[in-house]
C-alpha cells in the first residue's frame, strides 16, 4: 500500500470506532439521542441489543425475541423514520432541514411476555456524511479497491466537513443576528427609561415650583 495513503486508510477505519457508545434501559423503555445536523446529510446508524441473563449473571452476545423501534423525528416535528428492526440492525435517514433531529430507540419484544423489568444494553453507532465506512469493504484483500474506496470515503468526509461548517457558519451568523437584535432592543430600552425618568422629574419639579407659587412660599 501507498506509504502516503496508508495513515488515512487507518485514520479512516479507527475514526467511527470513537463514536460508538453503549446505554442501558428496561425492557420496552424509550431512549431518545438529539443529533445536531446541516440539511441534506446522511445519517447511519447501527444498533445490536444484549440481554441480561440472570444465570450467568452476564449480558448475553445476542437477544433472541427481541426488536428495536427507531423512530426520527426532524426539527419541524416532521417523522422521516419509523420502522422495527431486529435485535442487530441498521438505519438510515436524511436530513432535509438543518436544526436538531431527535432519534428515539424503543425495544419491542416478540415474546408472548415481556417484563419491563429486563434490562438490557444498547449497542449504539452514529455517522453522518455522504459515505459511511464500511468495515467488510475496508477489510477487503484487494488492496486497489481499499484504497479507492479509502479514497471516496475521504472525500465524502472533506464534503461533509465542508458542509457542517457552512452550517455552523449560519447558526453563528443566526445568533449574532439575535445578539444585535436583542443589544439594540436593550439600548433603546434604556433610551426610553432614561427619557421616561427625565420627564417625569421635570414634571415633578415644576409641579413642586407651581404648588410653592401657589402657597405664596416664593
Amino acid at each position: 500500500m501507498n506509504p502516503i495513503i496508508a495513515p488515512y486508510i487507518m485514520f479512516l477505519f479507527f475514526w467511527p470506532l470513537s463514536s460508538a457508545m453503549y446505554f442501558h434501559v428496561a425492557e420496552k423503555e424509550e431512549k431518545c439521542l438529539i443529533e445536531d445536523l446541516p440539511s441534506e446529510t446522511l445519517v447511519t446508524g447501527r444498533y445490536k441489543i444484549q440481554k441480561w441473563d440472570l444465570k450467568e449473571h452476564d449480558f448475553l452476545p445476542s437477544a433472541p425475541g427481541l426488536g428495536m423501534v427507531v423512530t426520527v423525528t426532524a426539527p419541524n416535528g416532521e417523522v422521516l423514520l419509523s420502522k422495527l428492526y431486529g435485535p442487530d440492525g441498521k438505519f438510515t435517514f436524511t436530513s432535509h432541514s438543518p436544526g436538531e433531529h431527535t432519534i428515539c430507540l424503543q425495544s419491542n419484544s416478540t415474546n408472548l411476555i415481556a417484563f419491563v423489568s429486563n434490562k438490557l444494553r444498547i449497542h449504539f453507532d452514529i455517522q453522518s456524511g455522504e459515505n459511511p465506512l464500511d468495515f467488510h469493504i475496508i477489510n477487503a484483500k484487494d488492496k486497489v479497491k481499499e484504497v479507492t474506496y479509502g479514497l471516496e470515503h475521504l472525500r465524502g468526509e472533506i464534503n461533509h466537513i465542508i458542509k457542517q461548517q457552512e452550517y455552523q457558519r449560519e447558526r453563528e451568523e443566526h445568533y449574532r443576528g439575535k445578539s444585535e437584535e436583542t443589544n439594540n432592543n436593550v439600548l433603546w430600552w434604556a433610551i426610553i427609561q432614561t427619557a421616561i425618568l427625565t420627564s417625569v422629574g421635570i414634571w415633578q419639579i415644576k409641579h413642586f415650583k407651581d404648588f410653592l407659587i401657589a402657597k405664596k412660599v416664593v
